[in-house]
């Protein structure tokens, strides 16, 4: 339950709710940077949660009963058996998460926090620019995430041939 409401209601709102929800009904106040961290890392763990769950569960009941066949109490058949073949298919979707969780750090800004897209915003009410500052922006962040993408790429196809022997 607790992983479906981080998974289904926007990153926005979890920001808001921990920014300034949060001190009206707690004693705890949190600086931006911390309520962001916080927000993004809750949201973030509920769609990670999901893709160890998916991992695991696509690995066939076989290698389980295999494990247990030969004895291996079920903590071990995880350890040895099922996560080493689970982890190779988890991959890609960590690494989507992972940009959505990098593209989700702009949200931010919405809490005054001096992130990448505060700081253009900073700049373009200075220099009443928006179109050469948030296009600066945006090939910033293309830039590192196609950098990224490709890392992910050669991991995937380094995975894809060992998988293949």
């Amino acid at each position: 339950m607790i992983i479906g409401f981080y998974r289904n209601t926007p990153a926005i709102v979890h920001f808001f709710w921990i920014y300034y929800a949060l001190p009206v009904v707690s004693p705890l106040t949190l600086s931006p940077f911390a309520a962001a961290v916080l927000a993004l890392s809750a949201q973030s763990a509920a769609f990670y949660a999901e893709v160890y769950r998916g991992g695991i569960q696509s690995i066939s009941n076989g290698q389980w009963e295999g494990a247990k066949a030969l004895g291996m109490p079920r903590a071990t058949a995880l350890r040895r058996i099922i996560l080493p073949q689970a982890l190779r298919r988890m991959i890609p979707p960590f690494l989507e998460r992972s940009f959505e969780l990098l593209k989700s750090t702009a949200l931010a800004s919405s809490l005054a926090y001096s992130e990448l897209l505060y700081q253009a915003m900073q700049v373009n009410s200075q220099t009443y620019r928006p179109l050469e500052v948030y296009t600066l922006i945006a090939v910033m962040y293309f830039t590192l995430l196609l950098f990224i993408s490709q890392c992910s790429q050669m991991i995937e196809k380094r995975l894809a041939v060992s998988d293949a022997r």
